[in-house]
């Protein structure tokens, strides 16, 4: 769960996604205008985005948890990397089991690291747990 940059009334406070790896590694650069020029340590998140689902209202004046569902596959913002220091924190998410699987927001090629082992679809919807998400301190 990271801070949306999203602006407005209808904007989405949160933007979510699954983290698939968590990595490091080791970067300098050459640029003339950079501090430094010996490798830093960088780490960051492989992450498969969620998005709020479309004209859907939710929160405490309509009793509603928010809703969100995966990005499509097709989409070049599907998947992506994230600065850990951005993380607020794990959500616990419950899938929406009234709205089904959906093979089509990534079709099975084979076994992915983006999905359980054996699963070969995805959950349509999940629901944002707001009163019982869980606090995570991800290694760096």
């Amino acid at each position: 769960m990271v801070r949306s940059p999203e602006v407005g009334d209808d904007a989405h406070p949160y933007w979510y996604a699954q983290v698939l790896g968590i990595y490091h590694t080791n970067a300098s650069t050459t640029h003339q205008e950079a501090p430094r020029h010996s490798a830093q340590p960088i780490q960051f998140l492989w992450v498969r985005w969620l998005g709020a689902e479309p004209g859907y209202r939710s929160g405490s004046r309509v009793a509603r948890l928010p809703k969100i569902g995966f990005v499509e596959v097709t989409d070049g913002d599907a998947f992506g990397f994230l600065d850990p220091d951005l993380v607020i924190r794990g959500s616990h998410l419950i899938p929406a089991f009234h709205y089904g699987r959906a093979h089509g927001l990534m079709p099975y090629d084979g076994p992915s690291v983006a999905r359980l082992a054996g699963e070969k679809d995805d959950w349509v919807n999940f629901y944002v747990n707001m009163y019982e998400t869980l606090q995570i301190e991800l290694p760096c």
